[in-house]
């Protein structure tokens, strides 16, 4: 009855704790990934005469370099001059030169907010009057090209190396301590110790282009790896990688104790030894993060730094262990299998691994959101309320394997571990008397074609046994390696005491041989037997279903990581609202632009024909109001989830310009400042999306100027 109930009440109180986030709603303002809230001159603005220089103003302090901020003219030649001066807090200025022409001007920016993210952006002003111009107006993302995709492996390979390496070492200080000296099990946490050691040092090598050129011959250059380790992300990556040495240390030691003897006092030392400089190692991996990335920056670094340690570190037990309970439920030797109390007890660990995660990242998810609506609204939220689900289906996965788990402790189990380590030892010594009886007589009769006849029958049974046994040739523990000389000693003892010389000495190899051959056949049926039970099967699909969703769930995570928070984008939206020159009312009437467009559209899925009407004023050169309305054939305002819009002049190679206008009602979005370089016969493309997989791009023509 207990063990029907209490999986239930786990349930029951992780769905409490989630609910209580509601408790968790509005906050004071935050910041984690800067953003451009302000500029002087205002983007898209026309003035009348060239400014001394060009101020930015971002959401939080940022790094800059000597080339973070430059101002290219027309032809692209740049017209600042020195270093840009950050002396007025989030404010950076760069100076220009002087007795600029009309014309319309490009700034581009690249730095690094605190949270050691880097952030790019670019944006037009006009001097005059708009003016054609070779620049491209936007910034390349620094996780786009092959610099960004090596840089967010490195991470996703680092927070996988850190979970196996420390979930494995967990699982077997904490749940299964014979499994020390399963080598399947060793190689599974030296792997992660490489694999997070090897991607420390590729991010401290891309770090530099990552946060600049973005090239990758800039990988290298050692004045770009000088830059990177005086700051906060250099420090924290070589922090790591000398604690990662204190790890080798740690993960030598548990493995290798595994091959001395030892009483029950020495190995409780021993034990909390280990458990207490794991921790502390292990912490302190977790922390290189926390100190170094959101957890830094925003309201409450102070707890929100260890709140991220204990974040981490339950990840890492929950799915590092469960890695290592996979591995050991199907490449673990027959004889050192995974037993019920194991996986019970990591069982356990998981459980409070899932409610710290539970706390956590309600917490988390509040400073990085802030509010409801920033679950919807920005890509942060939607990524996190993916998380979420995967974190629910693998809390639903696990209540599976608990299940089999009280399956495999029932008396009335097929074949329980206890049983089959019984048979196991019976076995063997009876095959460690038959061959001592096999050895006297073959001795005292003097007859070798008896012994060589029994060793012919005893090769064919191990033979109809071998497709069992391959499997588990690389999987022996590191007492089972010495097995053979300790199946052989008795053997060869009581053939020397025969004293038949060099007859004596052949049937003692025959003898040995014979033994060798019977064990492999115990272990080969104890193998069928293992895997013969329905429960120890099923037991290994589930944890194979739970490893594969935490797979999927550690690669949101990592993207998460480097998503800018709900919380910063939204705030720089109201800034950058509230400093925009004032909107149209949102009730005004469509049509009564300089130019509209009306473009019928169909996605091709369901509810995905409309019309999009475009309405632009005071359709000149220089800055325009956009006012888009987007219906439904029913004349129904039509909510859609994406729209975005284009200007192409081709007669000069001008564009295609992209507008993403803000959504002001249900149906009706805007943009203001929208520049037109020039006149001339433009193209305005509309691309309306009404599904994740459905969209269409929709496009007319129209003198403007």
């Amino acid at each position: 009855m207990t063990q029907t109930i209490a999986p239930r009440v786990r349930i029951l109180v992780l769905l409490f704790l989630a609910v209580t986030g509601a408790l968790l709603a509005g906050a004071a303002p935050a910041s984690a990934h800067a953003a451009l809230t302000g500029s002087d001159p205002r983007q898209g603005t026309v003035v009348d005469k060239a400014p001394a220089q060009v101020s930015l103003t971002f959401s939080e302090p940022v790094a800059v370099s000597d080339d973070a901020l430059r101002v290219l003219d027309p032809k692209g030649e740049r017209v600042d001059k020195g270093d840009p001066d950050g002396a007025s807090g989030t404010t950076y200025t760069v100076q220009l030169l002087s007795g600029l022409p009309d014309g319309t001007y490009t700034v581009t920016y690249q730095v690094v907010s605190a949270d050691s993210h880097p952030v790019a952006g670019a944006f037009t002003f006009s001097v005059g009057a708009p003016s054609e111009t070779s620049v491209e107006a936007s910034a390349q993302s620094p996780d786009d090209g092959l610099i960004g995709s090596l840089y967010g492996t490195g991470r996703y390979l680092s927070y996988a190396g850190f979970a196996v390496m420390v979930g494995g070492a967990a699982f077997v200080l904490a749940c299964w301590r014979p499994g020390s000296g399963v080598r399947a099990v060793q190689r599974l946490v030296v792997s992660g110790w490489l694999t997070l050691t090897a991607a420390t040092l590729a991010l401290l090598l891309l770090r530099g282009s990552y946060t600049s050129s973005g090239k990758i011959g800039d990988v290298f250059d050692l004045t770009l790896l000088s830059e990177v380790l005086q700051t906060k992300t250099g420090a924290a990556l070589v922090s790591r990688l000398l604690l990662l040495a204190a790890a080798a240390l740690f993960i030598a030691v548990l493995f290798g104790s595994a091959q001395y003897q030892r009483n029950d006092e020495e190995k409780r030392d021993l034990s909390f030894g280990l458990a207490v400089g794991g921790t502390v190692v292990a912490a302190g991996l977790a922390a290189s993060w926390a100190m170094s990335e959101h957890a830094s920056q925003g309201i409450q670094p102070g707890l929100a730094m260890p709140v991220d340690v204990v974040h981490l570190l339950a990840v890492a037990a929950w799915l590092g262990g469960l890695t290592a309970l996979l591995v050991a439920l199907y490449r673990a030797p027959a004889d050192t299998a995974v037993d019920t109390a194991a996986v019970q007890r990591f069982s356990r660990l998981a459980f409070g691994s899932v409610v710290a995660l539970v706390v956590t990242g309600i917490y988390q998810s509040w400073r990085q959101l802030g509010s409801w609506s920033a679950f919807t609204d920005t890509r942060y939220g939607q990524l996190l309320l993916v998380k979420i689900g995967l974190v629910v289906a693998m809390v639903g996965i696990a209540y599976a394997s608990r299940r089999w788990t009280a399956r495999l402790a029932e008396p009335g189990a097929p074949v329980t571990l206890r049983e089959e380590q019984k048979e196991t030892a019976a076995a063997r010594s009876a095959t460690g008397g038959e061959a001592g009886q096999e050895s006297a007589g073959a001795t005292g009769t003097g007859k070798a074609g008896a012994g060589t006849e029994t060793t012919a029958a005893a090769s064919a049974s191990v033979s109809a046994a071998s497709a069992d046994t391959d499997t588990d040739t690389d999987t022996d523990t590191d007492t089972e390696r010495e097995k053979p000389a300790a199946v052989t000693g008795p053997a060869e003892v009581r053939s020397e005491e025969s004293g038949a010389g060099a007859k004596a000495g052949g049937d003692s190899t025959r003898a040995a041989q014979l033994a060798r051959q019977r064990a492999a056949v115990a272990t080969a049926r104890q193998k069928r037997l293992r895997d013969a039970d329905p429960n120890r099967f099923g037991l290994r699909r589930s944890v194979l279903a739970e490893a594969g969703t935490a797979v999927v769930l550690l690669a949101i995570t990592t993207v998460l990581t480097q998503t800018e928070p709900g919380r910063t984008e939204q705030e720089a939206e109201r800034t950058a609202s509230s400093s925009a020159p004032s909107l149209p009312s949102a009730s005004s009437a469509q049509g009564t632009g300089a130019v509209t467009l009306n473009m019928p559209f169909d996605t091709g899925g369901k509810n995905g024909k409309g019309v999009v009407t475009i309405d632009l004023d005071p359709a000149r050169v220089g800055g325009n109001d956009m006012h888009v309305y987007v219906e439904r054939t029913d004349g129904k305002a039509f909510d859609v989830p994406e729209l975005k819009v284009a200007l192409t002049l081709s007669t000069k190679d001008i564009g295609p310009l992209p507008v993403v206008p803000d959504r002001l009602a249900t149906g009706h979005l805007s943009a203001s400042g929208v520049q037109i370089p020039m006149a001339g016969d433009w193209t305005v493309e509309v691309t309306v999306r009404t599904s994740d997989i459905d969209q269409v791009t929709v496009s007319k023509n129209a003198q403007i100027g």
